[in-house]
C-alpha cells in the first residue's frame, strides 16, 4: 500500500468509496454524514493539497483523510497549548472493504508522520459524541481527549457535539 496525495483523477472513485462509508454508518446508527460532507470538501482538498490516500498497487483507494491548518472548533475546547502549531486531521475515512485490518491506526501513524514534516507540534482533530467506534481508534492510537465540547450547527434540526482530541508528536 502507498500513501499519496489525492488528485482530482480520483474523486469520482473517492466519492463512491465514501458513499459507502456513508451507508455503512448510517446502517450503525452514526448518521453525522451525508451527500454534502465530506465529499463536497474533496475538491478543494484535492486543489490545496491537503488530502491524503492509501492505495493498493490496483489504485483502490483504502483510505483517506485531509490534513488542515485550521478548524471551526478550535477555539471551542481546551488544548493542551492553544498556542503550538497544530494540524487538523479531517475526513477520515476507512474504505468498507478494508475494515477491521488496522488500517486506521496505519492511517495515523501515517497523519503523525506528516504533522512532523510539516513541523507541527500537535495532530488534532474532533470526533462526532457518538461515533464511538472512531473515539476508540483514537484512543487506542495514543490521542487524548481535551476538554469541552464543540456543537457545530449544521441546521435548525441538527447540531453536532463533537470532541476535541490531540496527539503530541513533537517533543
Amino acid at each position: 500500500m502507498n500513501l499519496r496525495l489525492a488528485n482530482i483523477n480520483d474523486l469520482s472513485k473517492l466519492k463512491a468509496v465514501y458513499g459507502n462509508i456513508i451507508d455503512n454508518m448510517n446502517r450503525n446508527n452514526i448518521p453525522i454524514w451525508d451527500e454534502i460532507y465530506p465529499c463536497e470538501f474533496f475538491s478543494d482538498d484535492i486543489e490545496n493539497n491537503r488530502l491524503y490516500l492509501l492505495v493498493e498497487e490496483h489504485d483502490d483507494i483504502v483510505a483517506a483523510f485531509a490534513l488542515c491548518e485550521s478548524n471551526a472548533g478550535e477555539s471551542y475546547v481546551k488544548w493542551e497549548n492553544a498556542h503550538d502549531k497544530a494540524l487538523y486531521l479531517d475526513r477520515f475515512g476507512v474504505n468498507v472493504n478494508y475494515s477491521r485490518r488496522g488500517i486506521g491506526g496505519i492511517m495515523l501513524k501515517h497523519a503523525i508522520t506528516l504533522t512532523k514534516q510539516k513541523n507541527a507540534k500537535y495532530l488534532r482533530l474532533f470526533v462526532v459524541d457518538i461515533n464511538k467506534p472512531a473515539i476508540n481508534v483514537y484512543l487506542k492510537n495514543g490521542f487524548r481527549q481535551v476538554d469541552g465540547i464543540y456543537e457545530e450547527r449544521i441546521d435548525d434540526d441538527l447540531i453536532l457535539r463533537e470532541y476535541g482530541f490531540e496527539i503530541e508528536v513533537l517533543r
